[in-house]
């Protein structure tokens, strides 16, 4: 499982719908706004590289601002339509609105032989955005539908985390999104905790 790629940006929630979710953080601060890991043009193509959605290389050069909104409208749309399935039963326009995004065809991908005689993917034709958002919801979509998976849906156990990822650990036993991130928080704090009450 990676933790972290391509900086801030992360790849460990299981499921690339569930990676996506994650490029919105809760206020670092109560009170405070939300952070923004997609906050430009280039930073979403570092994410659909990260995510595998992209080939290495690909320079998405077609990725700009309309395709950064589009890509968050996305992101809120799977935040609303995961959490409720967790709690209950998302809203029936939310499902009609991940489904028509999952109907556009995703870019075909083909393998190209390399000069040293591997092969790598490479798109077949530019993608366009549609079919790239396509292939987050159809992720969401194959999600939702699977009830092994939907059973390892869980939220981070983190103090300030929303975020939700897919527990596949061995008994099904995994705490936070992250044990190099919330996880090393949460040791950080009992560790200071521990501390606070040896000195009293």
């Amino acid at each position: 499982m990676a933790a972290m790629a391509f900086g801030d940006l992360r790849f460990d929630a299981g499921r690339v719908c569930l990676d996506l979710a994650a490029t919105l953080l809760p206020p670092r601060v109560p009170g405070g706004e939300p952070v923004e890991r997609l906050d430009t043009p280039q930073r979403l193509r570092d994410w659909l590289t990260g995510a595998g959605l992209a080939p290495a290389g690909c320079p998405l050069r077609a990725a700009d601002d309309r395709w950064l909104d589009r890509f968050r409208l996305l992101r809120d749309l799977l935040r609303r339509v995961v959490g409720a399935e967790l709690t209950g039963r998302a809203a029936d326009r939310d499902i009609d609105a991940l489904n028509a995004l999952a109907a556009a065809a995703p870019p075909a991908v083909r393998a190209v032989r390399t000069e040293d005689g591997g092969l790598v993917r490479r798109f077949a034709a530019v993608p366009d955005c549609a079919g790239l958002l396509s292939a987050v919801a159809r992720d969401a979509v194959d999600l939702l539908t699977d009830p092994t998976a939907r059973g390892q849906l869980r939220q981070c156990a983190g103090d300030s985390c929303s975020l939700v990822y897919l527990d596949t650990s061995r008994g099904r036993r995994r705490r936070w999104c992250s044990s190099e991130v919330c996880g090393n928080r949460e040791r950080v704090a009992r560790h200071r905790r521990r501390a606070v009450a040896a000195r009293n």
